[in-house]
């Protein structure tokens, strides 16, 4: 499975973002070899408006299952579940520990927003 990861850094041992939307990467990482590849999301991250529901279209593009992230606000979740990719909120760490922490059944995917639009 293909899960993307949002990451402060480009790399498995960045902390993971916090934010969906205007996360520095998107880390995609298979989840049954390890590999990983690193997405740059600077266009969002400094998008006047919108990030949210482009970095969930990115996503969509990349053709991962899964989103896990720190918080996910109204517009990526809807987004997000229209191209039917499940998202786990809340997380913390880094993208590493959160891909070991989806992979052994410790994740429940969420049925909405954590935050308001703008967060």
């Amino acid at each position: 499975m293909r899960v993307a990861v949002t990451a402060r850094e480009a790399s498995v041992d960045s902390p993971v973002d916090q934010r969906f939307g205007r996360a520095r990467y998107l880390i995609v990482v298979d989840t049954e070899t390890g590999d990983a590849e690193v997405y740059d999301n600077e266009v969002n991250l400094n998008a006047a408006q919108g990030a949210g529901i482009q970095t969930a279209q990115n996503a969509a593009r990349l053709n991962v299952e899964a989103v896990l992230t720190g918080h996910l606000g109204p517009n990526a979740f809807r987004t997000l579940s229209a191209a039917a990719i499940t998202a786990y909120t809340g997380l913390g760490g880094t993208v590493a520990q959160a891909v070991e922490e989806f992979k052994a059944g410790m994740l429940n995917p969420v049925d909405s927003a954590d935050v308001d639009g703008y967060w």
